[in-house]
């Protein structure tokens, strides 16, 4: 049981990116993804689990560019990934990139309005 909190307690210290590349290698690793667990627990109760069409609600969110106002969309990203100011320029200089996958539809569109506010352009796929 240590053994589980002391991995618990490093997994909590990854950045946004590192937690997405963790688990897209856990993914291929066993060939499994989070969504497949979702799935397997089926619709919460009181979902509505006929064939409707259902609403996405998981986004990437992509920066696709700085708009010309490179520094505080730098600053802004470093606040919402938590990267240091190396990791989030070269992030923002190579635009497009994931700034953060999976995440929920509430999240995204603050993260996108939080770029937006800076200068930068993002696109939630």
């Amino acid at each position: 049981m240590a053994d589980i909190a002391k991995l618990v307690e490093e997994l909590s210290k990854l950045t946004v990116l590192e937690a997405a590349e963790l688990a897209t290698a856990l993914e291929e690793e066993w060939g499994v993804s989070a969504a497949a667990a979702v799935a397997v627990a089926g619709p919460a109760a009181g979902g509505d689990a006929g064939g409707a069409a259902e609403e996405k609600d998981e986004f990437d969110v992509v920066l696709t560019g700085d708009g010309g106002k490179k520094i505080q969309v730098i600053k802004e990203v470093r606040a919402i990934t938590g990267l240091g100011l190396g990791d989030a320029k070269a992030l923002v200089e190579g635009a497009p990139k994931p700034l953060k996958e999976g995440a929920s539809k509430a999240e995204a569109e603050e993260i996108k309005t939080k770029i937006e506010a800076a200068g930068g352009t993002v696109e939630l796929k």
